[in-house]
């Protein structure tokens, strides 16, 4: 017995090393992957947050009392009108800089510390902008020691520079983002090659902040979005962290996992690291546990065979082997449903920020080319204030459909309400002859009396809009895009109701992929998300609807979102009369 005993015991330590090592692949892998995720939202963030600071910057240059105040270098009108919104972006967009300088780079203003300025703004982001004429946008240490995303454009007016804006946003609040949205906690190291030790003493008092100038040889701590830095981070761990390993270490009782991502300022120069930090106490506890577990029932197991071993050997055999691969299946099944789960949750929130990030790309592109318009015509009032008023709109409407997405995620009802179909396709057609370049022509038609149905016009619109840009797309020379609405029963139910068609006249769609069109992520085109088309699906299934598309025997595609009838149509006034056939052949980009 004393050798069955042995080789029992050598099984179960075989298994605990083997499981071990196991959860450290795991582990490991699990790690690597949120890193690249962190790696790809950071970049994401930058993006974003650039394009939104460049879309605000752009929308002041339109402000002649801001350009009259610049030319003149008149602080105090320059104080006066900027003070407000800079105090709106800094406590609900977290914009932490915001810069008026001269054509000469020399500060006029600094919106954070109105007492600084007339010093040379030498920066790179600032200097690339004047040398290159275009907006520069990036990573850059401030002479305070502080890691800013900048964005740095150039103010022309006439094809003459006559200063530049420059926003800012501390690396704190992009970090801080990041544990939000991925639940790993970071912390940015910058070299201390690159910072002054006297500037950023000055700069920690300036701002009421505190550091430790001295915690690490050649490494500073600059955000961090913990309360405290975990004292197990040593200067070893960090060298070790550098040459591309990974760390486990306990701080206040738990077990984190920690890896490295080098960090590039927008010159491209390496100007230190971020610190990923992953909590994996309850993980290495479930897994103690169930090793523990498995090897309490083996031992049982075993217990039991040497009891029986001489009543029934071959029973006994074929039991154990029995109870030994279940053991192994539900272990298996245990990891590869922890690991499902983990893929699961990553795929729902890459899902939920692809589709958010593709609806509001949309009315923002918008928006940047109607402050473009304004920037164009801003000698003309009345011209400023209509086109000032479509970006109003398109505001409205984006803050309408991250209202309806928050409530979409605390699963309750969206917003509906009796609306006239007619006008949210014209509304729908405005902004999107103000988003595409080129010239397509749009034809639209309604039955003579409006159709007012119970929808969410917000997400109808986005609905269209995207319809639209695919019709676009696909839509090949002279050809004219078609929209039509016309009354439709439900072709299984028989339910009355209405069917909104989009039409193009491109070459169709491949049969072989025509049903994989609504999968989420699923493109042919190399720039394309693959959400356009599954926000279109979910918008008409929250309106108890359905859309389908097919191609058309004389080419091109249509789609069509079905509609129920949930109110009665009813007769129009006079100024809402409209021709059966609209045909709208415009240039996009004209009003």
């Amino acid at each position: 017995m004393w050798p069955f005993a042995m080789v029992l015991a050598a099984i179960l330590l075989a298994f605990a090393i083997a499981a071990y090592w196991l959860e450290g692949r795991v582990r490991d892998q699990a790690l690597t992957d949120r890193v690249l995720a962190v790696r790809t939202l950071l970049k994401q963030k930058i993006a974003k947050d650039a394009d939104l600071m460049q879309a605000t910057l752009r929308a002041l240059m339109a402000n002649r009392v801001v350009r009259d105040a610049l030319q003149r270098q008149d602080r105090d009108a320059l104080q006066r009108e900027l003070g407000s919104l800079f105090a709106t972006l800094r406590d609900q967009h977290r914009i932490t800089h915001l810069y008026v300088n001269d054509a000469n780079l020399v500060n006029v203003l600094r919106l954070h510390s109105p007492v600084n300025h007339g010093d040379v703004i030498s920066r790179f982001t600032a200097t690339r902008a004047r040398d290159t004429g275009q907006p520069v946008h990036g990573l850059e240490l401030g002479p305070l020691g502080t890691l800013t995303l900048r964005l740095v454009m150039p103010w022309q007016v006439d094809g003459r520079v006559i200063g530049y804006l420059e926003m800012g946003e501390e690396i704190g609040y992009v970090v801080d983002e990041l544990h939000d949205s991925l639940g790993v906690d970071s912390f940015v190291l910058v070299d201390k090659r690159f910072i002054l030790h006297r500037q950023w003493q000055y700069g920690l008092e300036l701002l009421q902040r505190l550091g430790q100038w001295e915690q690490f040889d050649n490494r500073v701590l600059v955000a961090q979005t913990t309360a405290q830095f975990p004292p197990a981070i040593s200067a070893a761990v960090l060298t070790r962290l550098r040459q591309g390993a990974t760390e486990v270490i306990q701080t206040d009782g738990k077990a984190m996992h920690l890896a490295m991502l080098p960090l590039l300022d927008v010159a491209g120069q390496p100007i230190g690291e971020l610190v990923v930090m992953r909590d994996i106490e309850g993980l290495q506890q479930t897994f103690f546990k169930s090793v523990l577990s498995v090897i309490g029932l083996s031992l049982a197991a075993g217990l039991g065979v040497l009891a029986l071993f001489y009543v029934a050997l071959g029973r006994v055999d074929r039991d154990y082997q029995r109870q030994h691969d279940l053991e192994h299946q539900l272990l298996r099944l245990d990891n590869e449903h922890q690991r499902i789960v983990q893929l699961e949750k990553m795929s729902a929130l890459g899902t939920m920020v692809g589709e958010i990030a593709h609806q509001l790309n949309n009315p923002l592109v918008g928006v940047v080319n109607l402050a473009q318009l304004a920037a164009r015509e801003a000698d003309d009032p009345a011209r400023t204030r209509e086109l000032l008023a479509e970006i109003r709109r398109a505001g409205e409407d984006c803050h309408a459909f991250i209202t309806s997405m928050l409530r979409f995620a605390k699963v309750s009802k969206f917003e509906r309400h009796a609306t006239d179909l007619a006008q949210v396709v014209q509304e729908t057609v405005l902004m999107f002859r103000q988003t595409v370049q080129g010239q397509i022509q749009v034809e639209m038609n309604f039955p003579e009396e409006a159709v007012v149905l119970e929808v969410d016009p917000i997400l109808l619109r986005h609905a269209l809009f995207n319809l639209l840009l695919n019709a676009a797309q696909a839509t090949e020379g002279a050809g004219a895009i078609q929209i039509s609405l016309q009354a439709q029963p439900h072709p299984d139910t028989g339910a009355p109701g209405w069917v909104l068609t989009v039409r193009d006249h491109g070459k169709g769609i491949a049969p072989e992929i025509l049903d994989q069109v609504f999968s989420p992520f699923f493109t042919t085109r190399r720039d394309g998300t693959g959400l356009g088309l599954p926000v279109v699906q979910h918008v008409a299934l929250l309106h108890q609807g359905f859309v389908s598309v097919e191609n058309l025997p004389e080419g091109g595609t249509q789609f069509a979102i079905w509609l129920p009838q949930t109110h009665s149509t009813g007769p129009i006034s006079a100024d809402q009369t409209k021709p059966k056939l609209t045909h709208v052949a415009q240039d996009i980009g004209r009003r």
